[in-house]
């Protein structure tokens, strides 16, 4: 994806930001556990009979993970954002292979201390628009010369 230069003269109050469509695959959340290496074996993240067994409708992908996909819809909206901070609640497990609806809207835009900052509430959806994971970004943008 190759996105456009975003400064702070560019967005207002209520702007989008996506949306993003994305799958996190089975084969994605085995590799990013591997990574991850907090855990070995079957896990509710990497096993459907063990997420079962522990009350899951089938295997979730880590939190994580979630935050990590949650930032890259910042982080891939332009070249020029600079991520300072991301919080985020959980509301539901977000399963494998299932279709994600990744979108933000700008809430607040200030200069502080001499750093030009935005605010963003974003939500990761599923098809039917329910939200699994919601949060607020934090980001910098450049002023235009």
């Amino acid at each position: 994806m190759s996105a456009a230069e975003i400064y702070f003269d560019d967005v207002d109050l209520g702007d989008e930001v996506g949306p993003v469509e994305r799958i996190v695959t089975d084969d994605q959340v085995i590799e990013f556990t591997q990574v991850w290496g907090r855990e070995e074996g079957p896990t509710r993240f990497t096993s459907r009979e063990k997420a079962q067994s522990e009350g899951l409708p089938e295997a979730i992908v880590p939190g994580a993970m979630n935050i990590a996909v949650m930032s890259q819809l910042i982080t891939g909206w332009s070249p020029t954002v600079k991520l300072k901070k991301l919080d985020v609640v959980f509301r539901s497990p977000v399963l494998h292979n299932r279709p994600l609806t990744l979108k933000g809207m700008i809430t607040d835009k200030d200069i502080v201390d001499d750093d030009p900052t935005i605010e963003c509430d974003i939500t990761m959806e599923n098809e039917e628009g329910t939200p699994y994971v919601i949060g607020k970004a934090v980001v910098s943008l450049p002023i235009r010369e």
